[in-house]
This record gives structure tokens, sequence and C-alpha cells, in this order.
């Protein structure tokens, strides 16, 4: 018979004062197909099952869980709960590097071997395309996926956690939700859940404080919309209008709702599912565990920070290296009662959710709208379990997730340097995630979509990080656009050049003070939907050259030495309406005139390509002596330079036929 993986064994289930895992039980061992030439930590397997957990509620590091006292209890006093796993391991633990990678699933997919790999987008990766070329299994780190968002739908192999619901006693809780859509076309019906995500249901279809309303901006006035044209389905989680829900207009529903969901387990499951790994590190082989989290899930880890979650039950430190990706200075609805993780806060889609809430930046600041003073890492520094931090994010984020928070004062007018412990990376001239496709195109925008890859600047920061947590060595210095410098401006002062064509934004995402009630930041209950909305936080936007490139940053080879302007931002198409706004996620590739004589014509004020390159191979050139540099500075590997050079290579050919 095979032995059982030394990583799976199950747990003893007698522990009384510390819980956290209690059982791992596992449904598929099956063997990584590991790209051509092999791994340097030799062959990896596939573990799929289930991680079940038991915690204290009377414990300080779970007290911090919303609603936790009204968690139902076993026998023993303790909260149970599941998450789904996925990871591949090295067969052999001695032969990894001791770093779990440990990717907080956005929305529950798998996208690690996609950033790091290059490999094809999938969540259950098994084909040559799917592995990509190795990177991270060359490097023997261990990668693991678990469940934590309980909305996510019942779809495998999406990634879900099951956590109770909190109950007073044998009375349920009830309390406010609202939803709120944009649709792309004219459409009858729309599900009061974010997206595909499980809904909290009506309480009571009778109840006559339930109100749809519509509106054209999100700062507008709403009109209510009567409720004889309107209805909800037997299931209480749709809303059907015959008339129609028109697109491009803002529709709003607020509600009673019962049974909230303990979303604040979720969290907790990352933390001690990584405490577990490493306590065990004899038989693991993992000695320290790095997270990454991209958007949603970037913004799940700066909530993790910020309410303290690192610390577990022994008061140890959960994860050694704490990786935000693209979530500008966002938090969400991941600990509070009636939270619906799936919402975010977007320029134009989901409005007004307990998203950007202040404290942004890691250092305390005196905040004269809330009349708060705090930083994002106060509970950590208090007990002491501040991992090492990344923060990375690109030119959107600026755009539409107000990136500039983090690294300025809440008035917008100085820098805030990011403590010893952090570092904070913009990647300019990029959308929301890289891109893995050329040539772009251009569904529902007004420009081309951005083509900005990118990732080989994410494998360079993931070796840093390591060597960082591993052995102390500092990584590359922080790169972003400052005030000081004139990088960081008002949306007034960009100086985007006059493109043919090409509308400059007019709109972009502005976080509020927002008011959920008294008992919101106390006790994550809330009281008044939709909140009520205070004063602004200005946000600032990176400073462009003269063909519309921003200035500072990590700037990829295809940013130094361009063939177009690449931005993180794009207009809707008119034909989805509100076509002022930013298409969420968006960038824009905006192509450089081939010659001279095309920019004359057209009007075009940046130099054409033939006025910049003597041919294909003066481009190419240029193109490794940007990626050397950057190399130099530890922000691409010397070893991705003459893949990078071979990738610009199509660029040049496309954007000159």
């Amino acid at each position: 018979m095979r032995p059982l993986p030394l990583l799976v064994l199950s747990l003893c289930v007698c522990r009384l004062t510390f819980a956290g895992v209690v059982r791992i039980e596992v449904t598929e061992r099956s063997d990584v197909l590991i790209p051509a030439g092999g791994a340097a930590a030799g062959p990896y397997e596939r573990v799929v099952g289930k991680v079940h957990f038991a915690i204290d509620p009377k414990l300080a590091a779970n007290r911090i869980i919303s609603d936790i006292e009204y968690a139902p209890r076993n026998a023993r006093g303790l909260v149970e709960f599941s998450a789904d796993l996925y990871m591949f391991q090295p067969k052999d633990p001695a032969r990894g590097n001791g770093t779990v990678l440990f990717q907080v699933s956005n929305r529950g997919r798998k996208d690690l071997l996609m950033l790091f790999n290059r490999g094809a987008a999938s969540n259950d990766p098994r084909t040559p395309e799917e592995m990509g070329d190795g990177f991270l299994f060359d490097r023997g780190f261990t990668l693991a996926w678990i469940g934590w968002q309980f909305d996510i739908p019942d779809q495998p192999p999406l990634l879900r956690i099951s956590v109770p619901a909190a109950r007073d006693g044998t009375r349920a809780i009830t309390g406010l939700v609202r939803s709120d859509f944009v649709p792309d076309e004219r459409v009858t019906e729309i599900y009061v859940a974010d997206r595909n995500h499980v809904a909290y249901p009506v309480a009571n279809p009778d109840d006559p404080s339930l109100q749809l309303t519509v509106r054209d901006r999100r700062d507008g006035p709403r009109t209510v919309i009567s409720r004889d044209r309107w209805r909800l389905d037997d299931s209480r989680t749709n809303i059907l209008l015959p008339s129609g829900f028109e697109p491009g207009k803002i529709y709003e529903f607020t509600y009673q709702a019962r049974d909230p969901a303990l979303v604040g387990l979720g969290p907790a499951a990352i933390r001690d599912f990584a405490s577990d790994l490493k306590r065990r590190r004899e038989a693991t082989g993992i000695q320290r565990a790095i997270a990454i989290g991209s958007s949603q899930t970037g913004r799940l880890l700066r909530t993790y920070l910020y309410f303290g979650f690192n610390q577990d039950e022994q008061g140890a430190a959960a994860l050694d290296g704490v990786w935000s990706h693209v979530a500008g200075a966002g938090r969400g609805s991941f600990n509070h009662r009636f939270a619906q993780p799936s919402r975010d806060a977007r320029p134009y889609f989901n409005f007004f959710y307990p998203t950007d809430l202040f404290p942004f930046t890691d250092v305390a600041q005196a905040d004269p709208v809330t009349w708060l003073t705090e930083g994002l890492l106060d509970r950590t520094a208090q007990s002491g379990t501040r991992p090492k931090i990344f923060y990375t994010n690109g030119a959107y984020e600026y755009y539409g997730r107000a990136a500039s928070l983090i690294h300025t004062t809440v008035d917008g007018r100085a820098d805030v340097s990011p403590p010893a412990s952090t570092r904070i990376y913009f990647v300019p001239g990029s959308q929301h995630g890289p891109a893995t496709a050329f040539p772009p195109g251009r569904d529902g925008l007004q420009n081309l979509a951005n083509s900005n890859d990118y990732r080989w600047t994410l494998r360079a920061l993931l070796v840093a990080m390591n060597s960082w947590v591993a052995k102390g060595a500092e990584p590359p210095a922080s790169s972003y656009p400052r005030i000081a410098r004139r990088e960081a401006v008002p949306l007034g002062d960009v100086r985007f050049p006059k493109i043919p064509g090409v509308a400059f934004p007019t709109r972009i995402h502005t976080p509020f003070a927002l008011d959920f009630g008294p008992r919101f930041r106390s006790e994550g209950i809330v009281a008044v939907e939709p909140p009520r909305v205070g004063r602004p936080y200005p946000v600032l936007l990176p400073q462009v050259d003269v063909d519309g490139n921003e200035i500072a940053g990590v700037r990829m080879p295809w940013i130094t030495v361009p063939l177009a302007t690449f931005t993180g931002w794009n207009l809707r198409d008119p034909a989805l309406g509100a076509p002022e706004e930013l298409f969420s996620f968006a960038g824009s590739t905006i192509p450089f005139a081939k010659t001279k004589a095309e920019r004359e014509r057209t009007g075009d004020p940046r130099p054409s390509i033939a006025e910049r390159y003597r041919g294909r191979d003066d481009y190419l050139q240029k193109i490794r002596a940007s990626a050397r540099s950057l190399a130099e500075g530890g922000y691409l590997l010397e070893g991705d330079i003459d893949a990078i050079v071979r990738q610009a290579g199509p660029y040049w050919d496309h954007w000159t036929k």
C-alpha cells in the first residue's frame, strides 16, 4: 500500500486548548505533470480534499471574528467549519525550498501558474499548457489554495468554505442587506447577489419597506420604482421588472435578511491552515508561509492585517509574508454581519460598500473626516505578528481603486513612506491584471484593451519576497509615484496628450467617508443602508510623459521602449450606456502611427514608430537594454531577459505591418 503523504496525515482531534486544523480529508492524490526538464525539487503530487477546523470562540485571537459569540458550538465548546483544499507539494518535502506559496483564491479560482509559470488559466491545472514553464516547481515552492469565501457557487473545482450561520439562541438574527446592479444590456430580471454568488434571500417578500431605486450616476439622485412595477420570484433572490432594466443605469435594492453567515471564519481559516503547516514542519518541510492575493483577495489580505488575524491561537505569526496585489487602497466585506465578500467598489459597479475605509496607510494617521487615528498595521504591531509586506498595483488601481491613498496623507497633500517591513511597487501602463493575450481586442471598450504583460516583474518580486522572509535579504526598493517628485497629481493635472479619437477620463473612482451606523466599526452591524455618504478622500494619479506613458514605477521594457501608449483606464463603449464612465478593470493600448506621414495626416502629436527606431533590430536591442537595467535593480530576473526580447518581437511585427 502506498504510504500517506506527510503533508496530509490526519491530525489528533483531542487538542482542547488550541484547535485550528483538526482533520484533513483527502479525496485525490495524483502526480503533477512537471514541464520538460523536471523540477529541482523533484516530482510533485496534487492533493485535493477538505480541511476541517475547530476554533475556541473565547480566545482573544478569535474574538475579532464578527458575531463569533453567536456561533453554534460542538460538545467541547468549539466552532466547527470546513474548507476545500487544493495543493501541489514536492513528494519529498526535504527537496522543497521550505516555503508554502499560499494563494488566497479570488472567487474560488486558482491562477498562481498563470501569474508565475506563464501557464494557461485553469482552476484545475493538469495539462502542459496549464503548467507553464515550471518556474514555481523549479524553485521548490509548495503551492496551496483553500476556500475562504462562503458565497462561492457550488461549482467544483471552485473553492468554497462552509461556515455556520449566527443565531441568538433559538432566535434568528436579521439585518439589512443591499444589492446594486448595472446592466450592460436590457434585461427583465436581476439577481440580488453580486454576479453569480450565493445570495441572502429576502426574509419577507411582503415587507412594505422593500425598495427598488434607479439613478444615472453614482452620486446622482435615486428615483423609487413603484412596487406595482416589480416583484420577487419564488426564490426571493431575483427581482423581475417586466418593463426592463435599462443598460448603464444603477439599480439598488435594500431588504431585510436572516441568518448571517460567520464570514470572518474565512480569514481565520487562512491563518490556521498556514500555522498548521509550519507547526508540523518536520513532516511538511514548511518553515514559512507567504500569502498572495489579487484584487478581491488582495483586499482581503489588507483586511486580515487590519483586524489582526495574523496572530494565531497560540500567539504566533501565521503568515511570514503577505503580498497584496492590485488591491489599491481597499479592504472589503470580509468580517461583518451580513457581509457579501464578493462585493467590491469599482468606478461604475458595486457602489458604497464597506471597501474603501480609513485607514489606508500602514502607518497611523489622523483622519479629520472620521476623527480616528489609525494605521492598517496597528494590531499586528501590538501582537508582534507583523509580516513582510508587498503592495503591487498597476495604473488601473490608481484610476479605479484609489491606490494613491496607500502612500499619501488622507488630504492628498504629502507623501507617506511605508514602514521598513513594507514595499510598494507600481507597474505603470497596466490594467487590473497582466495582459496574457496578444493582439488586444476591444469588446465593450472605446480603445483597444491594454497589452502590457508584466508577469516577468512578478517573478522577480516573488524571488525577492522569499529571500526576504527566508534570509532577511532586502528586496528591491519601493517604486511608486511621489507627490514630492510631481509624479502623483490630481486628475486635472495629468498631462495626457490630445490623441485624435481618444477621450481622457473625467470621472474616476473616489472613496468617500461612509457611515453605516454607530455599531459598524465596533461590532460589524450595519444599521444604515445605503450608508450616509460624507466627504471624499482625494485620489492622485500617476503623471505621464509626452506619449501619455506614466513616468514613475517599475516600467516594463515595452513602456520605456514603446510602440504605443499604455494606460490603466478605458471607457465604456456607448452601446453599454454611461460612455463617460471607466470600464471596470480595463486599460488601453493606443498604438503610435507607423510613419511620420500617417501621424501628420491624423494629427497625432506622438512621434511615429519610424521616427523612433531604425528598424526591428534597433527596437529589440533597446528592449534588451531596458530589461537588463530592470534586472540590475532586482525588478526582473537575469534569466528572463532573452524571453522578454523574444516576446517583444511579435509586438514590433504587429504594430508595424
